[in-house]
This record gives structure tokens, sequence and C-alpha cells, in this order.
């Protein structure tokens, strides 16, 4: 099967959805942030840091295309990954790109709680946080909407909300559960 590329806003789902399907399914999920970070043996922010945001960027699309060319992956892409070169287009190629819509009160939530990992909101207060949301992901939009798929993300807080959101997954792509 041809990669699953999930793309969406930060806090939409992508690796707490990515992983489980993975677990339901046998297919091998990899956060692109994280194989990134394997494959230069530096955080994304030391990347940042060394070779500024051009430079991310283009190690990240390098990155997107070699792990396009796996089979029976899921892969986390950062928030940003659509948004620059042709990766977007590239994604629709090499796989099937999903967007992964979530309302913005539900990505304001979640990004609350989980904002001291995320230097670029960490120092943000509620407000100014929902402001944020709502701007980059009017500018975002451009590129989610390219995706192949829009699947809701919604229901991904509890245990038993994430397997029926899983079951769902696996039945609109036609992936088999190994148990």
């Amino acid at each position: 099967m041809r990669p699953i590329f999930l793309v969406g806003y930060m806090g939409c789902g992508k690796s707490t959805l990515g992983r489980a399907v993975s677990r339901a399914s046998g297919m091998r999920f990899i956060d692109l942030d994280n194989y990134i970070e394997g494959r230069y043996h530096r955080t994304v922010k030391e990347i940042f840091a060394e070779k500024g945001e051009d430079g991310f960027r283009d190690v990240e699309r390098r990155m997107l295309h070699e792990v396009a060319d796996f089979e029976d992956v899921i892969v986390a892409c950062g928030g940003g990954t659509p948004c620059f070169f042709d990766n977007m287009e590239y994604m629709n190629e090499h796989g099937t790109s999903v967007f992964l819509d979530t309302p913005i009160e539900k990505l304001h939530s979640r990004l609350m709680k989980g904002r001291h990992k995320r230097p670029l909101i960490a120092e943000k207060n509620d407000e100014e946080l929902r402001q944020f949301i709502i701007e980059a992901l009017a500018k975002r939009m451009e590129y989610y909407s390219k995706a192949q798929v829009i699947f809701p993300s919604d229901l991904l807080e509890t245990t038993s909300e994430i397997a029926q959101t899983v079951k769902l997954f696996l039945e609109k792509f036609s992936i088999s559960p190994i148990n």
C-alpha cells in the first residue's frame, strides 16, 4: 500500500491518530519530525537554529521524498510541511494525503494543554493562542485543502474516542485491522 500522509494544523491529532492506526493495522508509523531528528542526529529546534527556516524546510522536503518511497506507512507530517515547495502535490502523487479537520475550539483546547512543549506558542495566553490558531490556520488552509481526503479528527481525547476514530479511518481506507 502506498503511504498515507496525515496533514493538518498542530494539535489536530496527526501523531495520536497515526500511532493508533499503526497499532491497529500493523502499518509502520513515521512522525516526519522524529524521522528528521533521527537522520540528522539533531532536534528540529537545533536544525532550525543552525540552518534557518529555509534550510529546515529543504531538509524536511528531502526527508518527505525519502519516506514517500516506503510501503505500508502512515506519515504524520509537520503542520507546515504541506505549505512549502511542492510538498502537497508530491504527497498526492506518491500516496494518499489526508487533512485532519479539527474545529478551532478543539485545536485551542488541545494546544492550551500542551503549549509548553511547543516553542512557537509556549508564551501565548489563551486569547493570543486562539487568535494565533485562527490566523495561521487561515493561511495554511490553501494547502491543507489540496489533500485528497478530509477526515474529522475531533474525537481523539479518550481511549474509546480514539478507538472509534481508528475504526472509521480503517474503514474509510479499506485497511484490515490486525486483530
